[in-house]
């Protein structure tokens, strides 16, 4: 894999409050000449400088309206991602927000394969029975993003290996591999199982 260069568009700071009260200040990037003519965002957390010369923190969150938004308990997403603005406000780094819906299948597919869910497949099954990859992801325009950042070795906050063996691939150095926490509940259990049993994510479920 390679990825071409693009450049940084708008740079503006916007203040965030969680709903439990969590609150912090990000610089929101925007970008232009991403590979796949998306709109995904760069939140520069822990101050504009990425805290001068240390190695940044860094996570790739892929959009969840159910999750992010809605407060859906069928997967891990909305508190990953109040963890890792969290985690990386502390660390200094980035969370580069991706547009990839359902693992880049779109929001009414992934919808549809919550219903095949509900019927009995796991969430990978779920995607192929569609006609879909397992994992249709491309992190082309995440590295052409901190590519324009200026980062070009990171610690990525994950719990996933193919961010990792795709960002080094295309040429971005992951000097460390943090884990997120487990966000585990009743509705999210087998989701969470699939994504370590199956893709090796670093999640320990107990039971």
């Amino acid at each position: 894999m390679s990825s071409s260069l693009a450049g940084v568009r708008t740079r503006v700071r916007i203040p965030l409050t969680f709903a439990d009260g969590y609150a912090t200040t990000a610089q929101a990037v925007t970008f232009d000449g991403l590979a796949d003519g998306r709109e995904h965002v760069a939140l520069i957390l822990g101050g504009p400088d990425l805290n001068g010369s240390a190695t940044p923190l860094v996570r790739l969150h892929s959009e969840c309206l159910t999750g992010d938004v809605f407060g859906s308990d069928r997967c891990d997403c909305g508190p990953q991602l109040r963890e890792s603005v969290e985690r990386i406000s502390g660390a200094g780094g980035v969370l580069l927000y991706l547009r990839q819906e359902g693992r880049d299948i779109g929001l009414y597919n992934k919808l549809d394969a919550y219903a095949l869910q509900d019927d009995g497949l796991d969430t990978y099954q779920a995607n192929t029975a569609l006609g879909f990859d397992e994992d249709a992801r491309d992190y082309t325009a995440a590295a052409q993003m901190l590519t324009a950042l200026g980062i070009t070795e990171l610690d990525l906050l994950t719990n996933n290996p193919d961010k990792v063996r795709q960002l080094t691939a295309l040429g971005v150095g992951v000097r460390d591999t943090v884990p997120t926490g487990v966000h585990a509940n009743p509705g999210n259990l087998r989701y969470l199982r699939a994504k370590a049993e199956h893709t090796g994510h670093t999640i320990r479920l107990v039971g």
